[in-house]
């Protein structure tokens, strides 16, 4: 016996060796500085992120260690110089606040991550990383904002359309370098050139915000760019949202139509060299700089683009280009809060090919790319005489004739010319300073070319990471998806436009805030719209509401420029608020909620104004702004949704959603105050808008014959609508006592319509998650499988590539309905129905923060879906949920990232019917048993990837 103890103690010291010395199968992946990898930075407490995969189940972190240093050969030996976190006992691996050493204006760190996992084993260092300082300090610009007022050169007869001015400048780089960057921002666009060399991919720099408080300048290594000896800086500038034409200035018949912000663009860049003995030099705008024009005769977002190439001068980026007849460019002495671009710039996200050529007469045809997309065309090796003009127009669709629509682009001209040099080699171009929304371009000038392969579409958008992908067997679900992809790489460029093509391309609030948890579902969309958020802070009225879009630019008299009655409506100023909460909820921001708590509290000291203290708002709360009631729920169909119950609702919902974030940035206080606030809005509510049988009712009287309201011909307003129950029902604002009844009366709408939906854009949103939440996820699904009007299928068998912005916009066979330039066919809004394809369909739910931990129950298709498959790169790591059904059988395949804790949801009653990775449920080590529900077993996992088999 004690040789026995001996033995067993002697092994157990062994296996207890063996476990310490053990490394981790986890392996640490996808290392990003506040969302992005490699990147720029202007924080002084950067937020480091790190991703955990393994092939093990129930992975977890449980302790971490960050290193940080001033140069890789350091960070190597572990020295750590910046700073070392050492051991910190924490399961987090997001928004890990760096804790270091001061960090200065373009100081390079290098950093680092190991962790210890369940078992307290050492993983291995993750790879290098580093990130690098912006400019922290205004004294770290010696740059000078220059540029050159031209308007006077404008030749266009209808628009305000100077051509853009060329600056360039010479400096001698006398010893061998070590480094380089190049520090640059415009007000209005640019494009940046070293030695003759576009300087990055970006597209629009520095993007659109309210310039006047803050403006954003980016960064590039330029290292490779210069070189010892004579070299040539220069740069082109386009008038963007600066000095261009913005929205519906010029439809409504606004004084100022083009300009708010500025008459000229203006560039400020300098670019700084490290050599390689220590020393360095800096090329900076300033009065030294010249000035001339060349072929870019036009530019403008809106309007188009017009480029002369006999006009523009041979070699002029380069050093050896002479420029003694070129002007001295003009200093303007300006002061602007310049900061480091936040966001994700534009690019090239996808290049089409021409699909189809349409003969339209002599010298005249239409191409079709087969995709409706964002962006411009690319001109490849074309040949024409001297002095040929080719002229582009852009249309989303087709006439019944085979003519391109023009109508929906209203004052938009979105027309591009190109005049050839005549050169017998060929002649390839695209446009630097506009973009269009289209699928179709119809060309005139030259003879049809017999191959396809002259030109090229290239899709622009905002360069936001791939985070999500949907799947089923069902060809219409599948195309609709597309859809919706592409309507946000449309509409998700520097701002969340809400349609391309036309003269709007405004970021409307309302549209956006409906949308943003299907967008985050497809894309990375954190960095998109922190940027974004920032505007609409910046945008906020003194009363503390937010404006109907953002940037919202504004006249001396301090009100809205583009339009003077845009101000605020129910719905769309919310956004405020439930944007910045879908931010901090999919990705733990702390930080953004800080920020935007003083805005956030106005707003919602704003909406108890307008409620005069009774928790309600009643009839008639918003009648005096434009149109009366705000916009309501736009484009619904029918009778119309009181806008001021809608109202209260978004009162409560906000309030919800206050408390939520405040319990999050530990202000408990606040949350405190909030559930107050929330329960007494709850409570008015029930008191003013729901009658004895728990149905919503309004005082229509109050309303009159609704004239100044939206009613899209209908002159009634109701309280008992499909929108107002989805909107209640996904809001929260019903006990479980009382949801039953909800749940049936919105079942009841439905139903009454002849199955179809009612619902505009506030009440599509919420109308599938509404009914899945009250056990009618086959009414939902009906919805969604529909290819009768109104529903999302009924445009896809009528050709749609993207969502349009009304359900009927455009039937085969028939032509266009209602009237036609208010037909968008690139408009996200609806598309906010892949909020319930995740969630509902796949279903993944994020039951935390930051998906830490979630839910999987997926809703199985009745009929006409036998498969469907979801995956979301999460903050944490990819979360993948799909079904199938095989016979008798429903066959699942969930994937939970290391670190995170999930539920299942297995559609089974009979615990003995479930199989998981091969074995009976009941004797699997790794699964938790929890309980049956409503045709449900429920299952708690860890880590790694389950293949379940059940049936009832």
């Amino acid at each position: 016996m004690k040789l026995q103890s001996y033995i067993f103690s002697l092994l157990l010291i062994i296996l207890t060796a063996q476990s310490i010395l053990a490394k981790s199968s986890i392996s640490l992946v996808d290392l990003k500085v506040e969302y992005k990898r490699i990147p720029f930075i202007d924080q002084s407490q950067p937020r480091l992120s790190w991703g955990l995969t393994s092939e093990g189940f129930a992975q977890k972190q449980t302790a971490y260690r960050i290193l940080v240093a001033s140069s890789e050969e350091l960070l190597a030996e572990n020295k750590a110089d910046l700073w070392d976190s050492k051991k910190v006992d924490d399961a987090r691996n997001i928004q890990v606040e760096y804790a270091g050493k001061d960090l200065l204006s373009r100081k390079k760190a290098f950093w680092k991550v190991q962790i210890w996992d369940q078992l307290g084993q050492l993983t291995e260092w993750s790879k290098v990383s580093f990130f690098e300082l912006g400019l922290l300090n205004a004294s770290d610009w010696s740059a000078q904002w220059i540029g050159c007022d031209l308007n006077m050169l404008n030749k266009n007869k209808e628009l305000q359309l100077p051509p853009s001015p060329y600056l360039r400048t010479t400096s001698i780089l006398k010893k061998p370098i070590k480094k380089a960057r190049l520090y640059i921002s415009s007000l209005g666009v640019h494009e940046f050139y070293i030695n003759g060399n576009r300087i990055g991919k970006d597209y629009f720099p520095s993007g659109w915000t309210d310039y006047n408080k803050r403006v954003y300048y980016q960064v590039y290594d330029v290292t490779e760019d210069v070189k010892q000896g004579v070299n040539s800086f220069s740069a082109v500038l386009g008038a963007g949202w600066y000095a261009g034409y913005l929205g519906y200035a010029l439809l409504v018949g606004t004084a100022k139509t083009y300009g708010f912000y500025g008459d000229f663009p203006l560039l400020k860049a300098q670019v700084e060299v490290e050599f390689t003995d220590g020393s360095s030099q800096r090329i900076h705008t300033d009065k030294s700089w010249k000035v001339g024009t060349g072929g870019i005769l036009e530019a403008d977002l809106l309007a188009g683009e017009r480029f002369d190439a006999s006009l523009e001068p041979t070699n002029w980026r380069l050093a050896s280009f002479n420029d003694k007849h070129w002007d001295a460019v003009t200093v303007v002495s300006v002061e602007r809060n310049l900061q480091l671009y936040p966001s994700q710039a534009v690019q090239v996200s996808d290049t089409l090919t021409a699909k189809k050529i349409y003969p339209r007469g002599e010298k005249k045809f239409i191409i079709d790319f087969g995709q409706n997309f964002a962006g411009i065309v690319q001109l490849i090796n074309l040949k024409a005489p001297k002095g040929t003009v080719l002229q582009l127009r852009y249309g989303e669709m087709l006439n019944p004739d085979g003519s391109l629509m023009t109508e929906n682009l209203r004052r938009a001209r979105a027309t591009d010319t190109y005049i050839f040099r005549g050169d017998s080699k060929g002649e390839s171009w695209s446009p630097k300073f506009t973009y269009h929304g289209f699928q179709f371009v119809e060309v005139s000038g030259i003879h049809a070319p017999q191959e396809l392969s002259f030109i090229k579409g290239l899709a622009l958008s905002s360069n936001l990471e791939k985070v999500g992908s949907f799947e089923t067997d069902n060809a219409l679900l599948n195309q609709l998806y597309s859809n919706i992809v592409w309507t946000q790489k449309a509409n998700y460029l520097d701002i969340p436009t809400d349609c391309p093509q036309r003269d709007e391309r405004l970021a409307w609030t309302g549209d956006a805030q409906v949308y943003m948890r299907s967008a985050l579902y497809n894309t990375d969309i954190a960095a998109f719209h922190t940027k974004w958020i920032q505007d609409l802070n910046d945008a906020q009225w003194d009363n503390g509401a937010y404006p109907i879009y953002a940037p919202m630019p504004k006249s001396p008299q301090g009100v809205a420029a583009i339009r003077a009655e845009d101000s605020f409506s129910p719905g769309w100023s919310d956004a405020g608020v439930i944007c910045t909460y879908e931010i901090f909820k999919a990705y733990q921001d702390e930080r953004i909620v800080r920020a935007s708590m003083p805005f956030m509290k106005k707003y919602m000291d704003f909406l108890y104004t307008r409620s005069h203290g009774t928790y309600v708002l009643a009839e008639g709360a918003f009648e005096d702004i434009s149109p009366k009631g705000g916009f309501g729920d736009w484009l619904s169909i029918g009778e119309k949704t009181s806008p001021d119950l809608l109202a209260s609702f978004y009162y409560y919902y906000c309030a919800r959603l206050m408390k939520e974030m405040a319990l999050g940035v530990s202000d408990y206080d606040l949350a405190a105050n909030y559930e107050k606030i929330s329960k007494r809005i709850k409570a008015a509510i029930k008191q003013h808008y729901i009658d004895k049988d728990g149905r919503f009712k309004i005082q229509n009287s109050r309303y009159g014959n609704a004239a100044g309201y939206v009613t899209e011909g209908s002159d009634s307003f109701s309280g008992f609508t499909q929108t107002a129950y989805a909107n209640a029902i996904y809001m929260g604002l019903f006990e479980q006592a009382d949801l039953d009844l909800a749940g049936k009366y919105l079942e009841d709408l439905v139903e009454k319509n002849d199955r179809k939906l009612s619902t505009g854009f506030l009440g599509f949103k919420p109308l599938l998650p509404a009914l899945s939440s009250v056990g009618k996820s086959a009414q939902a699904y009906h919805l969604i499988l529909s290819e009768a009007y109104p529903s999302l299928g009924f445009e896809v068998v009528n050709g749609a590539t993207s969502i349009w912005e009304r359900w009927d916009s455009y039937i085969k066979g028939e032509g266009f309905r209602h009237n036609a330039a208010m037909n968008s066919f690139s408009h996200y809004a609806f598309g906010s129905v892949n909020e319930w394809f995740f969630e509902h369909m796949g279903g993944i739910k994020n039951t935390s923060l930051a998906y830490k931990t979630i839910q999987i129950r997926p809703e199985i298709a009745p009929e006409k879906v036998n498969y469907a498959s979801v995956k979301y790169q999460s903050i944490q790591g990819e979360i993948v949920s799909s079904w199938r059904k095989q016979g008798e059988k429903i066959i699942q395949i969930i994937t939970v990232p290391v670190n995170v804790d999930a539920v299942i949801h297995i559609p089974s009653d009979v615990v003995q019917n479930v199989i998981v990775n091969g074995k009976p449920l009941n004797s699997q080590p790794l699964v938790k048993y929890l309980r049956k529900d409503n045709g449900y077993i429920q299952v708690q996992v860890g880590s790694g990837t389950y293949h379940i088999e059940s049936q009832k």
